[in-house]
């Protein structure tokens, strides 16, 4: 998501961290054989509507984190919260493959506006997202910045230079790693969210009566990308907009479309826009929409399962 109550987060991960989370991955085992969907989302408010409106028949707690089992929309899913950042949704989408028979991927939440076409409260669905924050710093030199290595790919700003990811890729030798930027969601899904796009009724006014100028509506296709800042920056949103056409910026998806691209699950992403990143006027909308944004989501990605074929 990109998180409304902070400028930015910084997560770092210690090495005593890390070990305690690797041991605990090495010893999973799967906890259920039931073919399903995970649904995920970064915190609790993206994910209320959808567990009320969940038939939930257990639950189990994984590495700290509730995962509600049952159905929703006729589909078998396993609910759960990844936690903010890029960090913890890797670790909450590995966590899921590992322990659950996972049919697909769906993230549903809230995101920053990049687009300039779009406004506060339309749902997104990327055809693909990038981690545009994976950046080189460069050097500042008398005939201008200097990347070390890599970092040419994209436009700069300023001195931060964006650059591909590495993956590893299962289906080639082991331990080569490959150079990617963007991660594509499941064609599939795609073609059923399109379907449902013009078929949902999205919110336009918050509990408080606090109402958009317009009517939110449902656009599939585009980019996303995601990083572990929240940005709330009219320059750097416009230079978002410019070096990659994204629609919407958030600080978990793309580290979920890696995890899945590399475990070959297939994904789709929802993101509503609860804010336009610095792009509009006054303060930062995400207070105050921020919640009428993320049952924006949840309705399309109800619908959306609701539309799939029954299991």
């Amino acid at each position: 998501m990109q998180r409304p109550f902070k400028h930015a987060i910084v997560l770092v991960v210690g090495l005593g961290a890390c070990l305690n989370a690797c041991a605990s991955t090495t010893r999973a085992r799967r906890t259920d054989d039931v073919p399903r969907l995970a649904v995920i989302s970064a915190f609790a408010p993206e994910l209320e509507r959808l567990r009320a409106a969940t038939r939930v028949t257990s639950t189990q707690v994984i590495n700290g984190r509730t995962h509600y089992l049952g159905t929703l929309g006729g589909q078998p899913v396993v609910l759960a919260l990844s936690g903010f950042s890029m960090v913890n949704a890797a670790m909450t989408t590995q966590a899921l493959i590992d322990r659950f028979a996972l049919r697909g991927i769906v993230f549903s939440g809230i995101a920053g506006g990049v687009n300039p076409g779009l406004r506060v409260g339309d749902v997104t669905v990327p055809a693909q997202w990038g981690n545009y924050q994976e950046q080189v710093f460069a050097r500042d030199t008398s005939g201008g910045w200097e990347p070390a290595g890599r970092g040419r790919e994209f436009a700069n700003f300023g001195m931060m230079f964006p650059q591909t990811s590495t993956v590893f890729n299962p289906e080639t030798q082991a331990d080569s790693l490959e150079r990617r930027f963007w991660f594509a969601a499941d064609a599939r899904s795609l073609a059923v969210a399109q379907r449902v796009a013009s078929t949902v009724r999205l919110n336009r006014c918050t509990a408080s009566n606090r109402c958009l100028e317009h009517e939110p509506r449902v656009v599939v296709g585009g980019n996303g990308v995601s990083g572990p800042t929240f940005v709330d920056n009219a320059a750097y949103r416009e230079w978002a907009w410019q070096t990659f056409h994204a629609d919407a910026l958030d600080m978990e998806t793309a580290a979920v479309a890696m995890v899945a691209y590399q475990s070959r699950v297939p994904y789709i992403a929802f993101r509503s826009l609860s804010d336009l990143a610095g792009g509009g006027g006054g303060t930062n909308e995400a207070r105050t929409f921020f919640q009428l944004a993320a049952d924006n989501s949840a309705a399309v990605v109800i619908a959306y399962l609701t539309a799939l074929p029954q299991r």
